[in-house]
């Protein structure tokens, strides 16, 4: 048996009964990104208005008697909604779908058919699978590549058969139906129980399929591919846009195309342009920076050799610097006798340091200072004795306690100079 969402795509409410209801779990990803385990309840009803997920298509979201549904997924003949309030077995119930997520899922789907069809039709080319995503959706061809002209023509023949506004209907035939044989598929899922449901584009293409369509290819109102990617094992990912959906990548696209001629002072043709020039000045200005940076690392290496209070542990904080500004540094005073502790970054950000000198020392110190991060021991050259230890993504303030900490053997030892920027 078909569910009531599949017999009637477009309906918004009804009334069905809790058949049953028991505690369950939903692993799910958290805002941050992390896997997240929600206890609930599953939850069986008589008949359901929320599409489960199946054939490509996500699940409805939506609420019964406004408990808000966080998952569906198809059991058999049967649909479970998890939930996370319980409902009584035998109540009758009022069934809602999030109609802005449905009436989307249909216009992708339905889009999908028309393209995958199309795309046979004129070029041989088969879909082997399909994603319908947040943002936009994917066909898998069965082809190496597919030419810009290609693409170009399967637009324009999709839209043509938009504008027709050809009729979308939906049979169901049972297994033994000669008919089923004719009908475009991929084979029916191994708990598949019931007819067969068969989606048919007038004049266009009949196809098994599970999911929620439109009923006129009108509703589909525009579809828009937005190109080609390489996909797997030889295959092409063709990337579209259906209904609603290019309406607001139209939007966006607008707003991203003010935005870049309020900020480069020019118009929406002249864009690439803008932007070509400006990442060439800024390739150039990061030569530049970087050779002052070099030289700065090599005045800064001599000014500390040079020092009269050079000798013991020397200890260097510098925002602009990078690796190889601490480097640098160490190659040119390449004192086996001085311990030398350089860190660069933000002090309200992380940042790295370098621990250089003596290698019975650094092996030493290393462990001891305590640093937020992970840090690899090895040889610096040009000295083979100099040994380092460099830290990434070290904050700028366990770097300064561990400024401290070096600066105390000063007072300790009285051998070491404590100069820091």
């Amino acid at each position: 048996m078909a569910f009531r969402c599949q017999r009637d795509s477009y309906a918004r409410e009804f009334a069905t009964t809790v058949v049953s209801c028991r505690p369950a779990e939903l692993q799910t990803e958290g805002s941050n990104g992390k896997k997240e385990v929600l206890s609930g309840f599953q939850v069986v009803l008589e008949d359901t208005l929320l599409f489960p997920e199946g054939g490509g298509q996500p699940d409805d979201h939506g609420t019964i008697d406004g408990v808000p549904v966080l998952r569906v997924t198809r059991r058999g003949a049967q649909a479970d909604h998890f939930t996370q309030t319980p409902l009584t077995p035998g109540r009758e119930v009022q069934v809602r779908v999030d109609w802005e997520r449905r009436f989307d899922h249909m216009q992708q789907h339905s889009g999908q058919h028309l393209i995958t069809a199309v795309a046979d039709h004129l070029f041989g080319l088969k879909t082997t699978s399909w994603e319908l995503g947040r943002l936009r959706s994917v066909i898998e061809l069965d082809s190496p590549s597919v030419t810009t002209e290609q693409v170009a023509a399967i637009e324009q023949s999709v839209n043509e058969k938009i504008r027709d506004r050809l009729p979308v209907n939906v049979r169901e035939l049972s297994l033994d139906d000669p008919e089923v044989e004719q009908v475009r598929g991929r084979g029916l899922p191994d708990d598949h129980a019931g007819p067969i449901r068969v989606v048919t584009i007038k004049s266009v293409d009949s196809n098994m399929c599970c999911g929620t369509h439109v009923s006129n290819l009108s509703d589909l109102q525009v579809i828009k591919i937005l190109g080609t990617e390489k996909g797997k094992k030889n295959k092409t990912n063709l990337i579209f846009l259906a209904g609603n959906r290019v309406l607001k990548w139209m939007e966006r696209s607008h707003g991203t195309e003010k935005a870049l001629t309020s900020l480069l002072k020019c118009g929406a043709e002249d864009h690439v342009e803008a932007v070509k020039k400006l990442q060439n000045s800024t390739k150039l200005l990061q030569k530049n920076n970087l050779n002052l940076l070099r030289d700065l690392a090599v005045h800064v290496a001599h000014s500390l050799r040079n020092s009269p209070d050079w000798g013991g542990v020397v200890a260097l904080h510098r925002k602009e610097g990078d690796s190889e500004f601490m480097n640098i540094i160490a190659n040119e005073i390449g004192s086996e006798e001085t311990l030398l502790f350089l860190t660069v970054g933000d002090e309200k950000g992380a940042g790295l340091f370098l621990l250089a000198g003596p290698a019975e020392a650094v092996e030493t110190l290393g462990p001891r200072l305590g640093l937020d991060c992970k840090c690899r021991v090895a040889a610096l050259p040009p000295p083979p004795a100099q040994m380092e230890a460099l830290g990434k993504g070290a904050s700028c303030s366990a770097s300064r306690a561990a400024c401290k900490h070096l600066a105390s053997m000063k007072q300790k030892g009285g051998e070491s100079v404590w100069r820091a920027k």
